[in-house]
């Protein structure tokens, strides 16, 4: 029985909902080891800890966002020649993305190796955190080749349908990295040192579960021949995947200078910030599977020239991400304390109190404008769908001025408040941004 799925015929809103679903169970566990190692750290080696992956997070989401906007670009053209029943060319495709995928990934383990004494410095990482922050940093920055790895494996079975795959990886790697987690830091005391170590694995785990799917499904498989370097294939993938992964990057410099604004607000908030932070995976992760769902959803229907289904399912799709996003929102503010303060621990009372009032208040208004970043990712994963993935670099640029702006301003007059609304005011400047460009494009398109 075959796992991949046919999205050129069918309501769209239960094959989005089909679609997304295993992915949002994979992102729950992906999302859970995440939580758990912050947990593990924060509460088995320190508050000090704790904060010092907080002062370095953004550098490892760089690295994230550079595999998941290359891969997802690759994917593009894998979806929307699925859509044509173009196989034949796909090998071709699949393996060109495996070529870049491969070198992309040795270069980035190179350049952030060599530019993590430059990146701590940017950060303004407190002095007493520094050898932490450099030791868990220089670990995540080796196993890049991993997280590629998994990312690639997964972008290219997302694309003919396959979200079950990703999610069976994700559960895998989920578990045995809180495994590995206890096992390092309260077996072995390993430190913080071990909580990177054992995320490194779980994505190799992940990984190697993705691949042996890929090399069994007759549409993705490539041979010898296709991983020859071949110069107007790979000027195209890239044409689709480098606006993302840019946009990405750019986001992420725009998270390193806020965070460098953070770091100078003291150990408490920062601790409490970097709580928060941890949960901006849990409350993104439906948006994150509804977006690769349109994307493959709309690159199929492209590829079969069914641009009236596309602008069905598009709204459908927008309706369903908001209504997700409201309800994720009345979670999080109903039980938001004693779900951050699963990561808080000191000696000093005033400090804890001081951190829990910290995440709270951030967590708070992040729910209030969840809407807005569900829309953000529902709105770009359309243009993706549709080839339009050169959008990207306006959005980050504009997530950029508006993330930085807001940090500037509170950090010189001291307003800590101002530095969560730096956050939420880059999703929504992107999300009305988006909005208009994708209602101008879809016009454009003939109708059926």
């Amino acid at each position: 029985m075959t796992d991949t799925r046919n999205m050129t015929r069918g309501r769209p809103l239960g094959l989005l909902f089909r679609f997304a679903l295993p992915l949002m169970f994979g992102n729950i566990f992906q999302q859970l080891y995440t939580v758990v190692d912050t947990a593990i750290v924060g509460r088995g080696v320190g508050m000090d800890a704790l904060a010092a992956l907080g002062t370095v997070d953004w550098l490892n989401w760089m690295l994230l966002g550079l595999a998941t906007g290359l891969t997802q670009g690759f994917s593009v053209r894998v979806s929307q020649k699925y859509g044509e029943g173009d196989l034949p060319a796909l090998g071709a495709i699949v393996g060109q993305s495996a070529l870049l995928s491969g070198i992309i990934a040795l270069l980035c383990v190179l350049l952030s190796q060599l530019g993590v004494p430059l990146f701590l410095k940017v950060l303004r990482v407190p002095g007493e955190l520094r050898s932490m922050a450099t030791l868990y940093i220089r670990i995540l920055f080796g196993g890049f080749p991993a997280m590629m790895f998994f990312n690639y494996c997964s972008a290219m079975l997302r694309a003919i349908g396959d979200s079950k795959t990703p999610l069976a990886a994700m559960v895998t790697a989920a578990l045995t990295n809180i495994a590995l987690d206890a096992l390092a830091v309260f077996g072995l005391g390993w430190g913080i040192a071990g909580a990177a170590a054992a995320t490194v694995l779980a994505q190799c785990l992940a990984g190697v579960i993705c691949a042996r799917k890929l090399a069994r499904t007759p549409a993705l498989r490539f041979g010898k021949a296709h991983l020859a370097f071949r110069p107007a294939l790979a000027a195209s993938l890239l044409r689709l995947g480098l606006p993302v992964a840019v946009k990405n990057v750019i986001i992420s410099v725009g998270g390193i200078l806020l965070q460098s604004i953070v770091n100078g607000f003291g150990m408490a908030f920062i601790a409490g910030y970097t709580s928060t932070n941890k949960l901006y995976g849990l409350l993104e992760i439906a948006a994150l599977s509804y977006g690769y769902a349109i994307t493959t959803f709309v690159g199929q229907n492209f590829g079969a020239r069914q641009y009236g289904r596309i602008r069905r399912g598009v709204r459908t799709a927008l309706l369903l991400s908001v209504a997700t996003a409201a309800a994720i929102a009345c979670v999080m503010i109903a039980f938001g304390r004693p779900i951050t303060g699963l990561f808080l621990s000191a000696d000093d009372p005033a400090m804890l109190a001081q951190a829990a009032s910290t995440a709270y208040r951030y967590l708070c208004l992040m729910a209030i404008c969840l809407p807005a970043l569900y829309l953000l990712y529902a709105y770009q994963a359309a243009l993706q769908g549709l080839g339009q993935t050169a959008i990207g670099l306006i959005v980050g640029t504009l997530e950029l001025c508006l993330r930085v702006g807001f940090a500037l301003f509170s950090g010189a007059i001291r307003w800590a408040e101002g530095l969560f609304v730096a956050e939420v005011s880059a999703w929504v400047g992107a999300a009305i941004l988006l909005c208009v460009v994708y209602y101008r494009h879809v016009r454009s398109l003939p109708c059926d």
